[in-house]
């Protein structure tokens, strides 16, 4: 049931690997103002049109932004046109292999104490429903006639999503990722309660026995598994 989809950051690392790319990526990012395509030819000591061949292909990634700027302040006839001016957007490069979503575990956790509560009881409950809402998608895919089978297909292309790794092993389904795992070594009760509720929610969700997804820690696997 593993799948070829493309992990976290590895079309951004896949854009960088042309040398020229990357340095006129690395320089821009550097600067504390934008840069005109004459200013980074000029820098790396390479041609106007190669340089802008590949910051606007840095742009088209979402590594860069680009913008029109007179760069002498003058406006009007006679000021000549604006120059295209690049810099670095707040696009993080990560690359997380297998994938991790450690954002979803802090969300989750800052949604739980934001409320009056804020125990642990509370955590699992924000985590069903987001599961739920996962879960919600699953039969979304499947489709509003689809028979548990199908249901079941689409929970793993959810959870493939979301960061999982399911496979099936011995009639139930593994989960061979976690996507809270450096957190889960260190506040394993807490990490593995929240997941086990949130994969209860997208069963829930998917019209699927939520009982289905019980604890079973096993070597090289996730916490959970389900039935």
């Amino acid at each position: 049931m593993l799948d070829d989809t493309t992990p976290q950051g590895i079309e951004e690392l896949a854009v960088l690997a042309e040398p020229v790319r990357r340095r006129l990526y690395l320089h821009v990012a550097a600067q504390t103002e934008p840069v005109s395509r004459d200013e980074a030819a000029t820098a790396l000591g390479v041609g106007r049109p190669l340089a802008a061949h590949h910051l606007d292909r840095l742009v088209e990634a979402g590594l860069l932004a680009a913008e029109y700027r007179r760069r002498t302040g003058r406006s009007g006839p006679g000021a000549g046109r604006p120059a295209k001016l690049y810099r670095a957007t707040s696009q993080e490069l990560r690359v997380t292999l297998p994938q991790r979503r450690y954002e979803v575990a802090a969300e989750l956790m800052a949604t739980a104490l934001s409320q009056p509560s804020g125990g642990l009881e509370t955590l699992e409950d924000v985590a069903h429903g987001y599961g739920t809402t996962l879960g919600t998608e699953a039969r979304r895919r499947a489709g509003p006639r689809a028979g548990v089978t199908k249901r079941r297909t689409a929970v793993a292309s959810v959870l493939r999503d979301a960061g999982y790794q399911p496979v099936l092993r011995d009639g139930e389904v593994r989960l061979l990722n976690c996507p809270f795992h450096e957190l889960a070594q260190r506040h394993r009760d807490v990490t593995c309660n929240m997941n086990l509720a949130m994969l209860r929610g997208v069963l829930a969700g998917a019209g699927l026995p939520e009982t289905a997804a019980r604890m079973d820690p096993q070597p090289g696997t996730c916490c959970v598994a389900i039935s």
